[in-house]
């Protein structure tokens, strides 16, 4: 094979791992979405890619009319404008957990001087060796 031959496979090769890596999962995601917004009905809760979460009340072919806040106010936005479908409780889709601090931990959290604690026992050093 010449060189030529070899350049234009491995070129050839490029294009396809880019297509596989790049391209594809992005349409492939873009799809999902598109599905998403086509699924939206009224009374769905939703969140704008500007930041504004809404319920909507009126769907027309190309947007969505969404009411916000506690005064009911309507908003029209593109249904592109629509980033995601609150599920559950409308506040939010995640569960944040906390987990306790273990007792070392804050065993020798305390057990450490802090500036303030060492000013204190100097104070009471110098306290006790003038009062000798």
């Amino acid at each position: 094979m010449s060189e030529f031959t070899i350049q234009i496979i491995m070129l050839v090769l490029l294009f396809a791992v880019m297509y596989f890596i790049l391209i594809r999962p992005q349409k492939k995601r873009e799809k999902e979405v598109n599905a998403m917004r086509d699924s939206l009905k009224v009374g769905d809760d939703v969140l704008t890619i500007g930041g504004i979460y809404g319920k909507v009340v009126r769907i027309r072919e190309d947007r969505f009319t969404i009411q916000v806040g506690a005064e009911k106010v309507r908003l029209e936005v593109a249904k592109w404008a629509i980033s995601q479908k609150i599920v559950g409780d409308g506040k939010s889709s995640k569960i944040v957990e906390t987990k306790p601090e273990p007792e070392e931990e804050t065993k020798e959290a305390e057990s450490k001087p802090t500036p303030r604690t060492i000013k204190k026992l100097g104070a009471k050093e110098e306290s006790d060796s003038t009062g000798k």
